[in-house]
């Protein structure tokens, strides 16, 4: 299976991105982009392995990342526009320009708060999102987004909730070349972080927040939110607020605020 190809990456996406690397194999693309913070490395730096020995997602659980799957990828941004409280915002660029990719490829996905990217009639989980804010003399975050292209395996155990791991390619993508892909997708989030930037963070004015409403499927459901320190929130989500923060009336009949929490759909209202 053909790997990625960064020379042709580099030659549709310099710019808008200040520099693009594609590396066979590292331990986590997150990891080695925010040593490169304190290196010097530019604004808008993309980082891509074809394999990731030591991927984690949020709350540091690890990210299956086998070799010829996935797209395992990550961005350095120095926005300063955006203030340190507002990096964490930038997920919900990153959510629904993965969306933006696979309404181009013909799959059938929507939006898991915080996130997930779910796909198919059963909605497996096929990408994931970590944004993770570097403190230092600017503002500095660095996203990373991680995308089953390919069938991973039945051997990989679901997530929190229950979701099964899913691919692209399991339903009906269009386009399965991991360069093109890598190339779509770093177009649409290209432009969805401008919109971001542009708006200082706040997803409301970037027209972003709509958008995330109209396709996350949390909204609407009955969710247990498995909160910090063990604890669990059991209500119906109403809303996402304009920090991202989900909005939930919990079963005590209070409007909850969730910042983090891993979320499990209950059922369909």
């Amino acid at each position: 299976m053909a790997g990625i190809d960064g020379a042709r990456l580099r030659a549709e996406l310099i710019p808008p991105y200040g520099a693009v690397d594609v590396v066979a194999s590292t331990g986590s693309t997150n990891a080695d982009l925010r040593e490169s913070v304190d290196q010097g490395a530019v604004d808008r730096t993309v980082l891509i392995a074809g394999e990731q020995t030591a991927g984690v997602g949020r709350r540091a659980r690890s990210w299956v990342s086998p070799q010829g799957t996935g797209i395992y990828l990550s961005v350095l941004l120095r926005p300063r526009e955006v203030g340190f409280a507002g990096l964490g915002t930038l997920a919900v660029a990153a959510g629904l320009a993965v969306l933006d990719l696979t309404t181009r490829l013909g799959v059938d996905a929507a939006l898991k708060w915080p996130n997930d990217v779910l796909a198919g009639p059963e909605r497996g989980k096929c990408a994931g999102i970590l944004a993770e804010a570097v403190a230092g003399d600017t503002p500095a975050v660095v996203l990373g987004i991680g995308l089953n292209v390919l069938p991973i395996g039945a051997d990989v155990t679901p997530g929190p909730g229950g979701l099964p791991p899913t691919s692209l390619a399991e339903h009906g993508a269009r386009v399965t070349d991991r360069t093109e892909i890598a190339a779509i997708l770093l177009s649409a989030f290209a432009e969805r972080e401008d919109r971001w930037r542009a708006a200082s963070g706040n997803l409301a004015r970037a027209g972003l927040l709509g958008d995330y409403r109209a396709h996350c499927e949390t909204l609407g459901r009955r969710v247990r939110v498995l909160l910090p320190a063990e604890k669990t929130l059991t209500g119906d989500a109403v809303d996402i607020d304009s920090s991202g923060q989900l909005i939930v009336i919990g079963d005590d009949g209070r409007r909850h605020t969730v910042f983090a929490g891993d979320v499990v759909h209950v059922r369909a209202v």
